[in-house]
């Protein structure tokens, strides 16, 4: 297996021999870029990339510029599976050839790690998502995706719906339930494909802890997240889970119903209301991502006022 794969291009600089200061106009400017892109405030994650850099602790490489990094990018491998935690080259130096430079770097450890059969990325800010050359083809799959945003004045002209089940807040001892409720709801689904997560209790589990525990997908934010119960307040049916990813900007993290509820108005009904809750706790915008062939979601929320922002990709490579 080794031999298939060079070792890491000369140029690159492992992350673990440099500092957080020679990352900082480069993280800098990637924070700049997630707010005018994306509203998205991006401090928090770039936090812990100084945080981990300083420990000597993240792994992954960084592009010299002539002072300081031109670009850099990080993975974690774990349970057979790489994930490539980011990944970003500055304007002044970002080419298809040097962002290819960092990600056929980072493939290439990734694959060298005991067990390591899958990787995943989903990369914001990478050039021509859609029509790049990916290093390692033979492996790799394109999933094309929307980054979608619903503004305050039309979340306000959304009309309810009556649904056939109790709709609560979300609550922490529900996480167990919401596990099952995802596996379920993703079984054969095309994002079960994207995220492997999906596809069983325990990985939906460690999904859930991600995204209620670290800021990847923004500051989890439980009271505009909910469920939906029996009356008698036992089994679940369906969850919206949100978070801020800006001080006035929201995100819908997960929305899902059971198989046996699509198609009755519940998801609209549960992310109707976690717009709603979004919007009184001061968020102007709410945003989302979807998978471009879940045509039936999407047509769910261009209907409900969502328009697209940003085209992207998530990755799969995986050894057979």
């Amino acid at each position: 297996m080794a031999a298939l794969f060079d070792q890491c291009p000369s140029p690159l600089v492992d992350l673990r021999d440099v500092t957080p200061d020679y990352l900082e106009p480069l993280l800098y400017e990637e924070t700049e870029e997630w707010r005018t892109e994306l509203d998205w405030d991006y401090r928090p994650s770039a936090d812990l990339v100084r945080r981990f850099v300083g420990m000597k602790a993240l792994t992954g490489f960084a592009l010299p510029g002539e002072k300081e990094a031109a670009g850099y990018g990080y993975y974690v491998c774990e349970d057979g599976k790489g994930l490539i935690g980011g990944l970003y080259v500055g304007r002044r130096h970002r080419t298809g050839e040097n962002e290819n430079t960092l990600l056929t770097a980072i493939l290439d450890a990734m694959w060298r790690t005991p067990g390591t059969r899958r990787v995943e990325a989903q990369l914001m800010m990478l050039s021509t998502p859609l029509s790049r050359n990916m290093p390692s083809p033979r492996w790799s799959r394109v999933f094309p995706r929307k980054f979608f945003e619903v503004s305050l004045d039309t979340i306000r002209s959304l009309p309810p719906r009556e649904p056939k089940v109790l709709i609560a807040p979300w609550v922490e001892s529900r996480q167990e339930d919401a596990a099952r409720l995802i596996a379920a709801a993703y079984a054969g689904h095309i994002d079960s494909n994207i995220n492997d997560q999906y596809r069983s209790a325990s990985g939906a589990r460690r999904f859930l802890t991600n995204i209620v525990q670290y800021p990847g997908c923004g500051t989890f934010f439980a009271p505009a997240a909910c469920v939906a119960v029996a009356a008698t307040g036992r089994g679940l049916f369906g969850v919206c889970l949100t978070s801020l990813v800006a001080h006035d900007v929201g995100h819908i993290t997960q929305v899902c119903v059971a198989p046996a509820f699509r198609g009755t108005g519940l998801g609209y009904e549960l992310l109707r209301r976690s717009l709603v809750a979004l919007a009184d706790h001061g968020c102007r915008t709410v945003s989302l991502t979807v998978t471009t062939s879940n045509t039936s979601a999407i047509q769910l929320y261009e209907r409900m006022g969502f328009v697209n922002r940003r085209d992207f990709a998530a990755y799969v490579w995986e050894m057979k």
